[in-house]
């Protein structure tokens, strides 16, 4: 028996405050898809409108041989285009990616009252947040997914705090994936002329998160989002998809971020998603694109992705290198403390990139 909500913000209360997240929703019998996550008409994703990226995964560990320059190419190409490229042997066991994926559905499938106990507020570390869509006290449209977010430190408060159902394999996938993204950011920096050391680079990485993202099957798909158009904030995002699929990313047309097609990525075995998030977009002066991506639901099982987002310290100034200004002529982005970025991302429901409104010039 499906609970029945008035127009009040009892629904909003069941789902956001007490816990039980859209999971709760589902498992309570819901037979269609509540008012409160129906989406205006240009919102909602119609895979009819969009093609399969058909572009081969990157093979990483041709980085180390003769064909690193062609490697290194792709990468630059797939960097300047789409912002977004899977990646094939890289340093994350494919046995670890399949573990990560049953602790993700055994973290969800807990008791809400057990999950609860992460929601802002009461969570046993601000560091770590169980929640629902986005930013939902600020959304018209909640966004259909469940999500814990994991902000590292070190491996003795993450092996003390995180969910005993994930700390482990989320620990290391967290820690192979911030080598990959290290090693994606130097590759991309040294082929715009620039060289920098490591403390610049463990400025522009050192904030580390690991997020295990949830989408309960959805009566009406058509209707609803799993995530809003948006760009990640952060320089690289390392992303595991399940086989199911349902990842969108815009194709801008001539710099004009407001139109373009959009493309599925579709999930390939033991592949990783790599893509290019706000700060890269900027330190290159828009030479490399952050992703406008989005995420559709399905009506026919639930559904899970977990990416790492490699993202500056708070306190980094990010802006255009002066090496590529110098080159370019002009700034396009003013350089901003990552903390004012950081506040601005997170205090605004998603809307494509108008996230980088905040920096540009």
């Amino acid at each position: 028996m499906a609970p029945s909500f008035n127009p009040s913000n009892s629904l909003y209360d069941f789902v956001v405050k007490d816990g039980n997240g859209v999971k709760g929703l589902v498992d309570s019998g819901l037979s269609e898809v509540p008012e409160r996550y129906i989406q205006p008409p240009h919102e909602r994703i119609n895979k009819r409108d969009s093609r399969p990226h058909d572009v081969p995964p990157i093979d990483l560990s041709k980085l180390n041989g003769p064909e690193h320059d062609m490697v290194v190419d792709e990468i630059v190409r797939a960097a300047e285009t789409l912002g977004f490229f899977q990646v094939i042997n890289h340093c994350v066991p494919v046995e670890l990616l399949e573990s990560l994926k049953d602790a993700a559905h055994a973290f969800f499938n807990l008791p809400p009252e057990n999950k609860a106990v992460y929601c802002t507020g009461v969570s046993p570390s601000p560091k770590i947040k169980y929640g629902t869509s986005f930013v939902p006290e600020k959304e018209k449209a909640l966004e259909w997914k469940d999500y814990i977010s994991m902000v590292y430190s070190s491996d003795e408060e993450a092996l003390q705090y995180w969910p005993n159902q994930c700390k482990e394999v989320a620990l290391d996938y967290l820690r192979l994936s911030s080598k990959m993204a290290r090693d994606i950011l130097k590759t991309l920096i040294g082929k715009l002329g620039v060289e920098l050391d490591d403390s610049k680079i463990e400025g522009l990485l050192g904030m580390r998160m690991v997020n295990m993202n949830y989408y309960p099957t959805c009566p009406n798909p058509e209707l609803t989002v799993g995530v809003g158009r948006h760009s990640d904030m952060g320089s690289i995002t390392v992303l595991l998809q399940d086989g199911i699929g349902g990842l969108y990313v815009k194709v801008e047309e001539d710099n004009d971020a407001g139109k373009g097609e959009w493309v599925e990525i579709p999930p390939i075995p033991g592949a990783l998603v790599i893509n290019i998030g706000d700060t890269l977009e900027i330190l290159s002066n828009g030479k490399y694109k952050s992703a406008e991506h989005r995420v559709k639901t399905t009506s026919t099982q639930s559904r899970v992705s977990i990416p790492v987002f490699t993202v500056p310290i708070v306190t980094e100034k990010i802006g255009p290198l002066p090496e590529v200004m110098k080159k370019d002529g002009l700034a396009r982005y003013r350089e901003v403390v990552f903390q004012d970025y950081m506040n601005h991302f997170f205090g605004n429901s998603h809307d494509g990139k108008k996230s980088l409104d905040f920096a540009r010039i």
